[in-house]
């Protein structure tokens, strides 16, 4: 039997959220234990919580909403890569894993699973994530799909431009995995994002399928 391993982050309100986000905050407004005939939740949050996909008009003026990002990419096979000691990936560090042959899915491994791993809700500045030349070496290489384990592909102190790179060149996003307990390797992705009509990204739910 395959493996289904799940890579998503759960949402609740103890989480770290990016500074200034109003967060996550699921609310019942009818109770059975009040006497009411069913229960009913309320769901109020940022469309960029916890593991989600950032859509083209998240930083591109002219970009496309969430609803036409292409399940084609957001399903098939992807390569996990192993990064323990970097503080930022570049250019070089992508070109040093000598990726398989024809990868267009790729996740990022680094010591920000650990703060998921530990239960970390307080939001981390000095997460690991893409420079802005790792962002056009992914570009340059037809990479299709860029998964990293914290809430952002770019790095917390720098510009727009990493993502603005990723998202031109028809990369879809995937931010805030949990890749703690996965290995290096290939995996078949699965990732459905919610089809909000309109927004500029959405929480998903994503799971690595290995045979």
């Amino acid at each position: 039997m395959p493996e289904i391993i799940d890579i998503s982050v759960p949402l609740k309100p103890e989480m770290p959220v990016w500074p200034g986000s109003p967060g996550f905050k699921l609310y019942r407004t009818m109770n059975l234990a009040a006497g009411d005939e069913a229960n009913v939740s309320q769901l109020d949050t940022d469309v960029h919580v916890g593991t989600h996909v950032d859509a083209p008009c998240h930083f591109l003026l002219e970009g496309t909403a969430v609803e036409e990002l292409s399940l084609d990419v957001l399903i098939g096979p992807a390569y996990v890569a192993y990064l323990p000691e970097v503080k930022a990936v570049t250019a070089a560090d992508l070109e040093e894993l000598n990726l398989p042959p024809n990868t267009t899915r790729l996740l990022l491994s680094t010591t920000n699973s650990q703060l998921w791993a530990n239960n970390i809700t307080e939001f981390n500045k000095d997460f690991v994530a893409l420079t802005a030349d790792g962002a056009q070496w992914l570009a340059d290489k037809g990479i299709r799909l860029i998964g990293v384990d914290y809430l952002s592909v770019q790095r917390y102190y720098d510009s727009t431009l990493t993502h603005e790179i990723l998202l031109k060149a028809g990369i879809i996003i995937l931010e805030g995995l949990n890749l703690t307990n996965v290995t290096a390797g290939m995996y078949k992705l699965v990732c459905l994002p919610i089809k909000l009509v309109g927004s500029d990204g959405a929480p998903a739910r994503a799971v690595l399928i290995r045979e």
